[in-house]
């Protein structure tokens, strides 16, 4: 299956994850980040999940689910260790809503990528399934060669962007924004000089104008 790479806004909206194991665990964690209304519907739930719980991060709902448990979900994850109750949830789902089987037996509309997440910057890698260990091998390889300081990068390469539209146009435009990307600008937040960025920047600028 060739899926479509996407990356989706889900603030505010309902994510509904049937299980309360490990794999439900890792499906709460990719969803940390965003502001989705999570619900966990599963009798009985792991020590991490009830930390989230306890945290207020995660809405949990004790009990077997029920069709009506998928009201107004968005994305939904069939993720317990029982076919047939995966299988409920498949029954249950509209055809609007978006719904991944962690045992694949059944409707994947979607998979999860692993994630390099770096503020703004993110980077993902999948393997459509095939091969989750290979997936989790270039994950680690790509954590070690995009480290942490891109998400200060990416953060004043978004400040400095909109700077530029907000005084250029035309070719001058166009050049300072190639200019950005020069491997000095990196090499320095890399080394935590974040003010040579700054005065890089404001160098660029005062010549342009």
């Amino acid at each position: 299956m060739n899926y479509f790479p996407l990356l989706m806004n889900i603030d505010y909206k309902k994510v509904v994850i049937v299980g309360g194991g490990h794999v439900a665990r890792q499906k709460v964690e990719a969803l940390l980040p965003t502001k989705a209304l999570v619900t966990v519907i599963s009798p009985a739930v792991t020590e991490k999940l009830q930390h989230y719980i306890n945290e207020g991060l995660v809405i949990w709902k004790e009990k077997a689910f029920v069709p009506a448990d998928l009201d107004d979900a968005a994305l939904i994850f069939a993720v317990t260790n029982d076919e047939e109750v995966n299988n409920a949830v498949e029954e249950a789902a509209q055809h609007w809503q978006l719904l991944s089987r962690a045992d694949a037996k059944g409707r994947v509309d979607f998979i999860n990528p692993a994630v390099v997440r770096h503020g703004d910057f993110v980077l993902t890698v999948s393997t459509s399934g095939a091969s989750p260990g290979l997936t989790r091998q270039v994950k680690t390889d790509l954590e070690e060669q995009f480290g942490v300081h891109y998400a200060q990068y990416v953060s004043f390469l978004k400040e400095a962007r909109q700077r530029i539209l907000q005084v250029f146009t035309g070719d001058a435009k166009k050049q300072l924004l190639a200019e950005l990307l020069d491997p000095q600008l990196l090499q320095w937040m890399e080394q935590g000089e974040k003010q040579k960025c700054e005065a890089w920047l404001q160098q660029r600028i005062g010549e342009k104008r």
